[in-house]
């Protein structure tokens, strides 16, 4: 074995997947997990550590994993996250606990994510949940939001034996994990699920289809209800638009919407009451994660896709692996081109999107270099639908129906990163509804935070 490259996982193949909904990585055997597992150095000043938003233990649950032992692994795994399944397959580590590993200055990180994967995954089928706490001390919580932030606040909050309550806008719990990221990335039934029924199993209770701002406001919670604190965790559901003409034309979705009708409602199942449209050529405008997830699930859907992003491959925000994988699976990338108008027919249906070719000036404030238009490139690509991936913002419900909360120019409410308090006391937020669209594991961190600042209030 060579102890300078990774332990490859199995995938399954890029031309049967790109007709299923079925999961693309296929995991690890414990025999290759264990062998994964001892390429790892053990450093004493884990610099992987501190990499990781939720702080796992890395070298610890790792150390267990090469030993055989995976219930203490995953022992170790669940005092810093509520997710591990989740994280394993969705979390950016390349650029995070893998990004900073030693074994990877000279060769391949270890493979975190996938040894993490693996770890949840062996505890879920061997029906090991995470430890509750050892009593209760009769402090009543309010967590909204049932998505990445949420669970892992309401799940932090519960081990340390307070009475926590979620409320979810959704007919299902999950957040963006049921209605944003695709099944083939992180399978429903199997995965996000379990993860929740882990959670509940701490004694968290989760009430469904109420929106709060409408349903209840937070000051009934905190007044009538006889909450003594509450954690916002209600994400950035709110699509942006480029504002071009022809955006409001019929086949035009963002991506979002496109999303939840696919993974939430089911559209891609005939039997769905849900439908989505059976496209035949599809343009998502964009180029993170999103983009990769709306545009590998039009081609499962039986389109041809295009990519169209602005710059060039070198800026894509998307983590490489999602790129990879979309390139295997035969999505077409358009890149330093970008939309003028979307074209409609006399009923108003999408016909095609006017384009302009782009190339790179000097950095912008992202620090990325400036797409500049080329006169005269303009070309029309031949689309009957269009889904925009140009992020999303908060929401404005739960801080408009709430008095003394404050908000930034974004919408997003103003919170303390340590702790996530925010302006108004024993309210607390973080994820999504605090920085505007991140990654999961980003609004997992601001959970913990949360956590820790709101045991910290009420234990004065």
């Amino acid at each position: 074995m060579d102890v300078m490259k990774k332990v490859p996982v199995k995938e399954q193949d890029a031309k049967e997947r790109a007709h299923n909904f079925e999961e693309v990585c296929l995991g690890y055997t414990l025999e290759e997990a264990q062998a994964e597992a001892s390429r790892c150095l053990n450093c004493k000043n884990a610099m992987c550590i501190k990499g990781c938003p939720v702080s796992i233990n890395i070298p610890a649950f790792i150390e267990q994993v090469k030993l055989g032992d995976i219930e203490k692994a995953y022992e170790i795994l669940s005092e810093s996250t509520a997710l591990p399944a989740v994280c394993g397959r969705v979390c950016p580590q390349e650029t995070q606990c893998e990004g900073k590993c030693i074994r990877g200055i000279k060769g391949e990180a270890v493979s975190i994510g996938k040894l993490e994967r693996f770890v949840a995954d062996w505890a879920s089928e061997h029906g090991i949940k995470p430890k509750k706490a050892a009593a209760s001390n009769g402090k009543k919580v309010a967590v909204i939001g049932s998505g990445p932030s949420g669970l892992t606040c309401a799940g932090d909050l519960a081990k340390m034996g307070y009475d926590v309550t979620i409320f979810e806008a959704l007919h299902e719990a999950g957040g963006v994990l049921v209605y944003g990221i695709p099944e083939f990335r992180l399978p429903k039934t199997k995965v996000v699920a379990k993860e929740i029924e882990n959670v509940k199993s701490l004694g968290v209770k989760i009430e469904t289809d109420v929106v709060v701002g409408k349903s209840v406001t937070i000051d009934e919670l905190i007044n009538e209800e006889g909450f003594e604190a509450v954690f916002i965790g209600s994400g950035a559901g709110l699509p942006k638009f480029m504002g071009i003409p022809g955006e409001n034309s019929n086949g035009v979705f963002s991506a979002n919407e496109y999303l939840t009708r696919s993974n939430l409602m089911k559209a891609f199942d005939e039997s769905s009451n849900t439908p989505i449209m059976k496209s035949k050529k599809v343009a998502v405008v964009g180029g993170g994660n999103v983009a990769m997830d709306a545009a590998r699930t039009a081609l499962r859907l039986g389109a041809e896709v295009h990519i169209v992003y602005r710059r060039s491959e070198e800026e894509l925000p998307a983590r490489v692996e999602e790129v990879h994988h979309a390139k295997e699976e035969g999505i077409i990338f358009d890149l330093l081109t970008n939309p003028t108008e979307i074209i409609a027919d006399e009923k108003g249906w999408v016909t095609g999107m006017k384009c302009i070719r782009m190339e790179l000036g000097e950095p912008d404030a992202s620090g990325r270099r400036r797409p500049i238009e080329i006169p005269g490139s303009e070309f029309v690509l031949d689309v009957d639908t269009v889904i925009m991936s140009l992020g999303t913002s908060p929401n404005p419900l739960i801080s408009s129906t709430t008095e003394g909360l404050e908000i930034n120019k974004h919408k997003c409410i103003i919170a303390a990163e340590e702790t996530g308090a925010t302006s108004k006391a024993g309210v607390y937020a973080g994820g999504d509804a605090v920085t505007g669209a991140a990654t999961v594991i980003l609004a997992m961190g601001a959970g913990k935070a949360a956590a820790k600042g709101i045991d910290e209030y009420l234990s004065k």
